[in-house]
């Protein structure tokens, strides 16, 4: 069997996301069942990184036992991107040709399509993932017929465009990771989800969670809600920071006047020492950092031990293929809050008999 060709905008052993940590996962156990294979992408370094910006160099590596072969990224106009991104975000519908404009200047490399189209003969699959990107859009191009997708689709603005719809309905499949993925895909792009399957996603079961192990570590031994993964405002993590500054300020509010003695004011509503910990990439506003508790990247070790010592898990994003952290929250033996608002981690609250939250209106 010929070589598989894995393509993504990125990739690194430590970059986040849940994407790029799925394809992590997939290559690496395929490689140990014996299948030939290599990643293709780019030189970006990251989804937080300047996607004009070469941080790798170009060429054949290998990385903890995977062949990456990466290729220059086409110096973009970011300020033009920028902004036909901030009009689909507020819902405007674009032209055929701004939508092809947004994919133009968003992550690209030229001379990764040249090589793809020429050794085309050498694979045999490439594997694109996920949707959103140039690498994707412009890759299913090239070989649809020996294109599978796994487009990690949201229920978002970016998925309603006509110009994934139709290079997407073309390819040869599309693995999904939940039966709400896949329902979207059939309402979006047309295609008959019975003839694709949905996988869900490998998740490592050989770790330990260790409630004290963490605390050892970040000396954090207050009671305290989770957010882990990346931090930025299409994952709704500036409204859950939002609304628990929020809630913090009303029980400080609450036990202060309760102290006073202030007649027919109830105790405060829950733990006076909650905290809310943040870990993964990126950066965000923090309007509390003596109760909100950004910890940044840290190694798997103690993201696991930080699920079994919190008190829950939230996810707080309304747009989720899967959720890697809900699971792994549960493996822990931890509950977790979703968004009621997002398909996929809703039904798997459900499945697992548990509740949604929808953190989209003021907090009381």
């Amino acid at each position: 069997m010929k070589r598989i060709g894995f393509v993504t905008p990125w990739y690194g052993e430590k970059i986040g996301g849940g994407a790029e940590a799925e394809l992590r996962g997939l290559v690496h156990h395929l490689k140990e069942a014996g299948l030939e294979l290599e990643v293709l992408t780019t030189c970006a370094e990251s989804f937080q990184s300047d996607w004009s910006r070469d941080y790798h160099e170009q060429g054949l590596t290998v990385e903890a036992g995977i062949p990456v072969r990466r290729f220059r990224t086409r110096k973009r106009n970011t300020a033009r991107f920028d902004e036909l991104n901030r009009r689909l975000m507020k819902g405007e519908h674009l032209t055929k040709a701004a939508e092809e404009e947004f994919c133009r200047e968003n992550v690209n490399s030229p001379e990764l399509y040249a090589y793809i189209r020429e050794h085309g003969e050498d694979y045999s699959l490439f594997v694109m993932i996920p949707y959103l990107y140039g690498t994707t859009y412009y890759g299913c191009r090239i070989h649809p017929e020996k294109t599978i997708l796994i487009p990690c689709l949201h229920d978002e603005c970016y998925a309603r465009m006509k110009c994934f719809r139709n290079v997407f309905s073309s390819v040869r499949g599309m693995i999904f990771h939940a039966e709400a993925e896949k329902a979207l895909a059939e309402k979006l792009y047309g295609i008959r989800g019975d003839t694709y399957p949905v996988l869900g996603e490998g998740l490592d079961t050989g770790w330990t969670a260790d409630a004290d192990l963490f605390r050892q570590k970040t000396g954090i031994r207050s009671p305290f809600i989770l957010c882990a993964g990346r931090k930025d405002a299409g994952k709704r993590v500036d409204v859950l920071v939002r609304y628990f500054a929020a809630f913090r300020n009303a029980l400080s509010a609450e036990t202060r006047l309760s102290r006073a003695g202030a007649a027919g004011v109830r105790e405060a509503r829950g733990p006076g020492d909650l905290k809310l910990v943040l870990i993964g990439g990126g950066s965000i506003d923090n309007p509390d950092p003596k109760n909100i508790l950004d910890l940044g990247y840290v190694d798997p070790e103690v993201k696991y031990s930080a699920c079994a010592a919190a008190e829950c898990l939230c996810n707080p994003s309304e747009m989720e293929s899967f959720s890697l952290v809900v699971m792994e929250s549960w493996l822990a033996g931890r509950p977790v809050l979703v968004n009621s608002r997002c398909q996929v981690t809703k039904d798997f609250a459900r499945r697992a008999s548990g509740t949604g939250i929808t953190p989209n209106s003021p907090p009381a």
